[in-house]
Order: C-alpha cells, then structure tokens, then sequence
C-alpha cells in the first residue's frame, strides 16, 4: 500500500487515568486507526488515526443485514525496561486474512497493517496497565457499509483498530472455571465459518451461554455438529485434554478456532517433550478417562485469559469435579511460561514478540 497515515489527534491534556479495577472490555483509548476500502478508489484508502468516537453509518450498511464482519483479538505489553511488545500480531492478521477470503471480503496488507497498529499503540501506550495479570487489548475489525438490501458481498468496507486496556477477562481471576458441555444446541459444522472470527459464529453461542450461565457455568464446551460427541471448542478458548500419557486437542478442520494461543502452547509443549495430539477426542472418553484416572486435567487457551484451568465439567447427569480454588499444574506452568514471555519477564526464545520501535 503506498499511502500514509493521517493523523486527528485530540488537543489539549491527554493525562490517563485509568481505573484501579479494570473490567474486561468497558474501558477505550482515545484513539483508532480506521481505512476504508472502495474499488473505485483503487482499494484501501484514507489511513488515519484519529480521536475516538462513534462511525457515521449508513442504516443501510450491509453488514446490519446480511453480517459481513470479522474481527480479531491481540494484547500489548509493558516491559519493566519500558517498551512495549505485542504478542504474535502477525499471526492475527494471517487469520483476519484467511476469514477475509471466506467471507468474500477485501484482504489487508500486513505490514501496512502492524505498523498502524504500533504507532497507535505508540500514541495510546499511556493506556497500557502495568498492574499483573493486566494488559491492552487490541480488536482489528472489518465490516461491510455498502448501503445495499440484497443479498451478495459489499464492495465497500471499514477497517479500524480500537484499543482497550483490561484486567483479567474472568472476575475470579486465574482460578479455575465451570464450563458446561452441551448438545441442545450447536456452534459451528464442517465446512462453514467455523474456523472464521466472524460475528456470526458468537451469536450462534449466546444462547447456549447464558443458559450455562443460568446454571452456575462460566463458558460452554461445544460438541461437534453432526455426531454431538466430539470435543471442539470453548466459547472464547481452545480446548486441551491432559491424560496421563497424551496432551490432546481437537484437530483444525473448520469448525474451530485456529487460536493463536493454541498454537503456542502446542510449540510449548512439543519443546518440552509432551506427547502433544491434534486429534478427535469424544466427550465420553473425557468422562471415562475421570472416572478410571487417567484424566489429568482440562484447560483452555486463548488471548483474552491467556491459560484457563478448568476447575469443573458439567455433561448432562456427569459432573467431574478438579478443583474450585487451584487452577491445574500444567495450566498453571503454562500460564507462567508464556506471560513470563508477554511481559519480558523470561527470554523470548521463539521470537514471538514484536516491539514497537
């Protein structure tokens, strides 16, 4: 992309003060970068950061319609020394690219990307949180504004980075989580979107959700579509099988998530000698590999918790119980290795950190 950033940036004191207790999700930065792609403009134009606010939107905007939108989730770090890494970023945008295309949506230049992402990290970088177990989330989202009613892909598209500085995603903090495994109802099948970030796929769960929620279950564990006795995901995280010989995973063949995290935990544990599996693994064989032993211990990864330890399973009249107040030991071992990493605390010996210059 051969254009340049403009900037419309606030005037005046831009001191931050942050809050002493930082929910997930409700605070903002006072900055975006945003670009729109028209095909009759030659493709992504009008780069700018500029102050935060809300978008003028058409009601006609074919994202409100037929949900053309993707989106993507990353952290930014503060080091003691003072700079500021971002985790794998290239990553997601690897996966924003890979759901543009399965959305029929335009794809972004990388490296034009990231380095707008670092300079309005750079700009914000007073809205990074220094207090553990706290960090700067950042959502790369695209969607359609085309003001069309028909069903076809828009040719028109916004693309924006919001920033928002968080504590932990789960109130509890790194204690384990209740999840719930359920067949009323499903997320994703093959050959979907599954594999997408997409909108659709969390609206598809929220229901789900809430009535996990309404039973005392922070997340749902999703089935397979077809056979409703695979493990696939959980809600907001990858899920991982400890037994006593294996590590597993459900394998990526579209209907789940490929996580960031997951891959890196995977690289983590292939480093250090686990027997690591990408492969199918049935609910029951999780419930029979409780009830003889061999199971050790469940926990999910993703960017927003980093390493969840799940404390407790519900599956119908099966109930398998780890512990409410101890996250597991490999859980706990690998929540320390990779945010020893995020935040410079320990060598970066996979070069999975970019610094913003």
């Amino acid at each position: 992309m051969n254009q340049k950033i403009k900037y419309q940036l606030l005037e005046g004191d831009s001191k931050v003060s942050l809050p002493d207790n930082l929910v997930f999700g409700r605070n903002f930065s006072n900055h975006i970068f945003e670009m729109d792609y028209d095909p009759a403009e030659g493709g992504w134009v009008n780069a700018k950061i500029k102050k935060y606010e809300d978008f003028n939107l058409s009601p006609a905007a074919m994202s409100l319609h037929y949900g053309q939108e993707i989106f993507e989730g990353l952290k930014a770090y503060k080091h003691e020394n003072g700079k500021i890494a971002l985790f794998r970023p290239e990553k997601n945008f690897e996966r924003m690219n890979r759901s543009a295309k399965r959305l029929c949506m335009p794809e972004i230049d990388i490296d034009f990307v990231l380095e707008a992402l670092k300079e309005v990290v750079r700009i914000d970088q007073d809205f990074i949180p220094t207090k553990e177990g706290h960090s700067l989330y950042i959502r790369p989202v695209m969607f359609s504004t085309d003001p069309f009613l028909g069903v076809r892909p828009s040719e028109k598209y916004k693309f924006f980075i919001l920033l928002s500085p968080v504590g932990p995603y789960y109130p509890e903090g790194f204690k384990p989580v209740k999840i719930m495994a359920t067949k009323e109802y499903v997320r994703a099948v093959r050959k979907g979107v599954g594999e997408c970030k997409t909108a659709g796929n969390y609206a598809a769960s929220l229901l789900g959700q809430k009535i996990a929620k309404e039973q005392g279950y922070s997340q749902v564990l999703w089935l397979d579509a077809i056979e409703q006795k695979y493990l696939e995901e959980v809600g907001t995280m990858n899920i991982f099988v400890q037994f006593k010989d294996e590590v597993v995973t459900p394998p990526l063949q579209g209907t789940i998530l490929p996580g960031v995290t997951r891959m890196s935990v995977i690289q983590l544990l292939k480093n250090q000698g686990y027997n690591v599996n990408e492969r199918r693994v049935t609910i029951d064989e999780v419930v029979d590999g409780y009830k003889d032993g061999t199971l050790l211990e469940l926990f999910g990864t993703g960017t927003a918790a980093i390493i969840s330890s799940v404390g407790r399973l519900k599956y119908g009249e099966e109930l398998l119980k780890f512990s409410d107040d101890e996250a597991g030991e490999l859980g706990k071992k690998l929540y320390k290795e990779i945010t020893d990493i995020q935040f410079g605390r320990a060598e970066d010996r996979f070069n999975w950190l970019t610094f913003l210059d």
